[in-house]
């Protein structure tokens, strides 16, 4: 019966070896010349050790959104175009409203100005 988990056992085993020569290989052979630049920071644009309760742009939570609607539009979309024959005409308006939801979402964050970049 153990034997039957070799294949799995040797999978896990290259796939771990595989991984640590890839990191080993970027920590001798990548250069590693950390400036200002490099180190600041570059996510929601303003410093992370600062006053937490200081005042930044909500543009960032808007971008965030609009993300979160593309990205649920397509995790969506491709299970239910594979399956469509097979759920019928409830299942065609069901995403037809579930993608009116997604528009409503997006003339929102485009009526914000969230499409805008500055």
């Amino acid at each position: 019966m153990l034997a039957s988990y070799v294949p799995i056992f040797l999978f896990i085993l290259i796939s771990l070896g595989i991984g640590i020569a890839a990191i080993s290989a970027g920590r001798i052979l990548a250069p590693d010349h950390p400036d200002d630049q490099k180190l600041s920071p570059y996510e929601c644009g303003f410093e992370a050790f600062e006053d937490s309760r200081m005042k930044f742009d909500v543009r960032y939570y808007l971008v965030a959104i609009l993300f979160i609607i593309f990205d649920l539009e397509i995790a969506f979309l491709f299970p239910w175009a594979v399956v469509l024959d097979e759920i019928g005409v409830f299942g065609f308006w069901a995403m037809i409203l579930f993608l009116g939801v997604l528009v409503v979402g997006f003339v929102y964050e485009w009526k914000k100005g969230a499409l805008e970049w500055d």
